[in-house]
């Protein structure tokens, strides 16, 4: 009986084709209780002859298929040209009313089997698009796994190639912490979204807590945002760190950020840095900034003062 139940339940929603039993079984029961129905309406009209049985083919057809869907239009035909519960006789208007219910019965049953192949269709790019999306995850994960291992192993090569030289080193090592902190979180906020202090902590920490200060309220971003955010923030910490506030002993970062409705306002400001010397050709990271917010009606707009670079990023927070 269990087996039964899910055989119906799969072939009235389309996943597979129903056992020709159950699906003969089905038309004959959507038939009969149309000529109950029939009856009944006999007792207020009597020349209703077709019409209930409508009901009975695209229910038919709908489970079972367009062959069962005709299978019950003839049968629905029959029975309402020869099975009378009145005293009235064959006549011509029957015979049209006939051709009438069987050209709207085809009708039914073409629109009726194009939804299922339709809807087939999709089902099956559903299925092969959860497909490629696991494989493309495994291989994502596979890549990040490797990209931390070479980390690694850069990390611990420079760690002893400039063991004599601490200055070198301390220059390097939190670069290289950095990269591998943005790596880490780019991968786990990917798919829940983080707080937006959490992100700036990953990013900026390597650098030393004291060379920067944040300040807003609690925000947390959708997964998409956060890794836009993610990206940024380490274009504009790689090049503090390279040219900007963290590249100089006194220099200073500080990071605000604040909501009005449903857009976000972040301000990044650096002071205390080197010089801001000639601006060159816009390079990737200067694309990467003025590009990754646009899919949530951002921009970011970049001030190269005399007491360091001063960012604006303004987004729409999408709902989580």
């Amino acid at each position: 009986m269990g087996k039964w139940i899910d055989d119906f339940r799969r072939g009235w929603q389309g996943i597979s084709q129903p056992p020709p039993f159950l699906s003969i079984g089905f038309a004959a029961f959507c038939v009969l209780l149309s000529t109950l129905v029939r009856w009944c309406l006999s007792l207020i009209r009597p020349d209703v002859f077709f019409t209930p049985y409508f009901p009975a083919v695209f229910f038919a057809a709908a489970f079972g298929g367009f062959r069962i869907g005709i299978a019950t239009a003839l049968a629905g035909g029959t029975l309402g040209l020869a099975l009378n519960f009145s005293n009235t006789s064959l006549d011509f208007a029957r015979l049209v009313l006939l051709m009438i219910f069987l050209v709207v019965c085809g009708l039914t049953i073409w629109g009726v089997d194009h939804y299922r192949s339709v809807a087939a269709r999709q089902r099956d790019i559903a299925r092969r698009l959860t497909q490629e999306e696991e494989y493309r995850k495994l291989m994502v994960d596979e890549l990040q796994h490797r990209l931390k291992n070479k980390l690694s192993t850069v990390h611990a090569v420079l760690h002893q190639v400039l063991q004599d030289q601490p200055k070198v080193w301390a220059n390097i090592d939190h670069r290289i912490r950095a990269l591998s902190a943005t790596d880490d979180l780019i991968a786990r906020v990917d798919g829940s979204g983080c707080d937006i202090k959490d992100l700036l902590l990953s990013e900026l920490g390597p650098y030393g807590h004291v060379r920067f200060t944040l300040n807003g309220d609690p925000l947390f971003l959708p997964a998409k945002l956060a890794v836009s955010l993610a990206l940024i923030f380490h274009e504009l910490a790689t090049n503090a760190g390279k040219y900007g506030a963290f590249a100089a002993a006194r220099g200073l970062l500080q990071v605000s950020w604040s909501m009005s409705d449903d857009r976000l306002t972040i301000i990044w400001d650096e002071n205390e840095g080197p010089a801001v010397g000639p601006i060159g050709a816009p390079g990737f990271g200067t694309k990467l900034l003025n590009s990754a917010l646009r899919p949530f009606d951002g921009r970011t707009e970049i001030s190269f003062l005399k007491t360091g670079i001063h960012c604006t990023m303004q987004c729409r927070v999408p709902k989580s």
